[in-house]
């Protein structure tokens, strides 16, 4: 009995939608992803072994290098134009418009308010070369001390934007009394609650954070 033969069917695959699928992905990722804005000192933060994740948005950041200098800043662009016209009026620094322009698209401040307005004045390239041998933002135990600007940093910051949360990140080698003059000032403004930027390391074996972690593994 004669078998019925099957038509033969064309093997191509159309690949034009995938195509565009890939480049609409493509698209909105360019888009739509945040790039970390630079540093402005590098720093070697201590080990931990807290888990704890960092918050995404409405950061304020308050680094510290192994010379003891502060620096500051936050995240959202927007906050940072009402930040600097905050500290303009506040601090009476007369900055002009093109000033004002620069530190919104600065990322971070590490000079003392009497150098602020002259900083501002120098092009990008300058000001990089400049923040290498930035004396850092001054501070002192007491927020009413009159040379502690960042009080008035961190003051201003929370008025502009209350949702605000303080990390601190300071490089292992610095020392303890710069970061107490932050933790002191911010203390001042009833501040308790902040996070440390740490490297995460193992749990040393033996140890009361092991068997905790044991237990817990075992509970899930």
């Amino acid at each position: 009995m004669p078998h019925a033969k099957l038509p033969r069917k064309s093997t191509n695959i159309d690949m034009t939608a995938m195509c565009d699928v890939a480049f609409l992905l493509l698209t909105f990722f360019m888009l739509a992803t945040k790039f970390k804005p630079d540093e402005p000192v590098v720093v070697k933060t201590p080990s931990s072994i807290s888990e704890i994740p960092l918050p995404d948005v409405d950061i304020m950041l308050l680094t510290v290098d192994t010379k003891g200098r502060i620096f500051f800043s936050i995240d959202n662009k927007l906050m940072r134009n009402a930040l600097i016209e905050t500290i303009d009026y506040d601090k009476d620094l007369k900055l002009s418009k093109e000033e004002k322009a620069s530190f919104d698209i600065d990322a971070s401040e590490g000079i003392p308010f009497s150098q602020l307005k002259s900083y501002l004045a120098l092009p990008p390239d300058q000001q990089k070369a400049m923040e290498v041998t930035a004396p850092g933002i001054p501070a002192d135990t007491s927020v009413l001390a009159p040379n502690n600007d960042l009080a008035e940093w961190i003051k201003a910051a929370r008025n502009t934007n209350p949702k605000l949360r303080i990390c601190i990140k300071a490089d292992g080698d610095a020392s303890y009394p710069s970061v107490q003059r932050i933790i002191k000032t911010l203390e001042g403004y009833k501040i308790f609650k902040f996070n440390l930027i740490t490297n995460l390391k193992a749990i040393p074996a033996g140890t009361a954070a092991a068997q905790d972690a044991a237990a817990s593994g075992k509970k899930a």
